[in-house]
This record gives structure tokens, C-alpha cells and sequence, in this order.
């Protein structure tokens, strides 16, 4: 008898980690508005998509292009890890190839690029369909009347703390203190680093938010780079420079050895 109810009880433990795990996996739309002129919004509408490791969202990627173009975004920034070192690129290609065609994209490096060592290919052939990539500089777009420079830098996977120091020196250089000045780059937990600079927003990835997040205190479990109970894992930071940091969680599913858990995948709408 009591082996029936220990069975019983084992199998409604194995049903409900199923289903978090289930529900875990449907993608959602996180929003997220910012006043970064002081004076109200400028509007420039940023669609935020990172660390899809070129995972399947429908056919010809649908359920995902349908879900950013209801956001109707001004500009797309790819966060890195857009594509995967193990799964094959076709997915990837399928979104940035859709969505350049509707809409400037912005793209950065992320580890997993660099680890499928095809970093620079994959740079070239995001720059022939009309991707920009940020290595080092930085791009100025005017949105209601508002100037913004959009830098971006590689990520630090295989490159030397001082060239890469010198990447984000690089980019600064070519802000003007009077625009909106916004860095994207794949590592949140380049704190120290990032307040070096006056940026107004960080666009990041990377975390995951380490596959098992934990709900009401929006902690990652175990996040690379972060360790354990992880704080920069998913939505707005204020650095202690002013600078205001955000963390996607990020798209990836199947490219994943765990589940996810309290962690949908999402695409950030962010509205300046």
C-alpha cells in the first residue's frame, strides 16, 4: 500500500515538473518603457532579440516574426547568440533574413558564435543581407526629433582583456554626450566594466537566466559567469553609474541540455 502511494506521489511530482516545464517553453512579449530624455518619450520603439541559438519557432519561423512585427519596432537589436555552435544555422537565417527586410537590425557577437569558431563568416554574411554589425564603433539614428547612438561591441569570448577594453574605448569615442548613447553587448555581468562609461542603456543576453529562475526575487539558480543565485538574469538594472542595463532571457529552447523553469522565452519591447 504504501509503495502504491509512494508511486502516486512521485508520478504527480514527475506531472507537475513536466508541465512547469511545458509552460516554461511558451515564448512571451516583455515590455519595458524608459524616459531617457527626461522630457517624456522620444519614441524610438527597440525590439531586443537574444540568444536564440537558431531554435525553431514555427515554420519559415513564423510564430516568432508574426510576435516582433505585431510590436511594429522601429529598430532590431540581435544581443548575440543569434546563432548556435551545435545546431545548424537555417533557423537564424531564416529570422534575420524576415526581418531586415522590414526593419534596420543591429547585431553584436555573442560566446556561442565564437565557439562555433565561424564568427567572422557569420558577421559577413549578416553585413551581405543588410545587418549591421557592431565590432567596435558606433551607428547614430534621429527618432522624434532625439539623436541615438547605438554602439556595439564583440563578445569577449577569444579576445584579449585589452583589445577588448580598447573595442569599447573605440565605440565611445564616437558618441556625442548629447544623444541617447546605448551599448549592446552580450555579457551582463560586465558590471565594473560598464560603468567605466556614460551610456544611458545596456542591451544584454547571455544569462538565460540560468535555465531555473526563481520567481518573486528574479533570481537565476546557476548562470555561467555569475555563479550561483545570479542577480543580473532577466529585466531592468540600475548600474551605479545611472546607466540603465537590461537583460533579455533570451529565445533559446531546444539548443538546451535543461529545461527551463519560471523562465519563458521572450522578445523585450523596449519603448524610450
Amino acid at each position: 500500500m504504501r509503495s502504491k502511494r509512494k508511486i502516486k506521489k512521485t508520478s504527480f511530482v514527475l506531472l507537475i515538473i513536466l508541465l512547469l516545464s511545458i509552460w516554461s517553453w511558451v515564448p512571451v512579449t516583455e515590455r519595458i518603457t524608459l524616459d531617457l530624455t527626461g522630457s517624456g518619450p522620444a519614441g524610438l520603439r527597440i525590439a531586443l532579440i537574444t540568444d536564440l541559438h537558431s531554435c525553431y519557432y514555427g515554420s519559415g519561423q513564423k510564430s516568432l516574426i508574426n510576435r516582433i512585427d505585431r510590436e511594429e519596432p522601429d529598430i532590431i537589436i540581435f544581443a548575440g547568440d543569434i546563432f548556435d555552435d551545435n545546431l545548424s544555422d537555417d533557423n537564424a537565417k531564416i529570422l534575420c533574413e524576415a526581418l531586415v527586410e522590414k526593419y534596420p537590425c543591429y547585431y553584436v557577437t555573442g560566446n556561442h558564435e565564437y565557439w562555433s569558431g565561424r564568427a567572422d563568416s557569420i558577421k559577413d554574411y549578416l553585413r551581405t543581407i543588410g545587418v549591421h554589425v557592431l565590432e567596435g564603433e558606433c551607428e547614430q539614428i534621429e527618432e522624434g526629433g532625439v539623436m541615438f547612438d547605438i554602439c556595439g561591441v564583440d563578445d569577449p569570448t577569444y579576445i584579449d582583456y585589452y583589445d577588448w577594453n580598447d573595442m569599447l574605448d573605440r565605440a565611445y569615442s564616437e558618441t556625442d554626450p548629447s544623444h541617447i548613447r546605448i551599448l549592446v553587448s552580450h555579457r551582463p555581468e560586465k558590471i565594473k566594466t560598464y560603468i567605466k562609461y556614460d551610456y544611458d542603456l545596456i542591451l544584454t543576453g547571455h544569462a538565460h537566466a540560468g535555465q531555473f529562475r526563481i520567481p518573486f526575487i528574479n533570481r537565476g539558480v546557476y548562470v555561467p559567469d555569475q555563479g550561483y543565485m545570479a542577480t543580473y538574469v532577466s529585466g531592468k538594472y540600475e548600474l551605479s553609474n545611472g546607466s540603465i542595463m537590461i537583460v533579455s532571457r533570451g529565445l533559446a529552447r531546444e539548443s538546451t541540455p535543461l529545461p527551463r523553469y519560471f523562465n519563458h522565452p521572450e522578445v523585450v519591447i523596449i519603448d524610450i
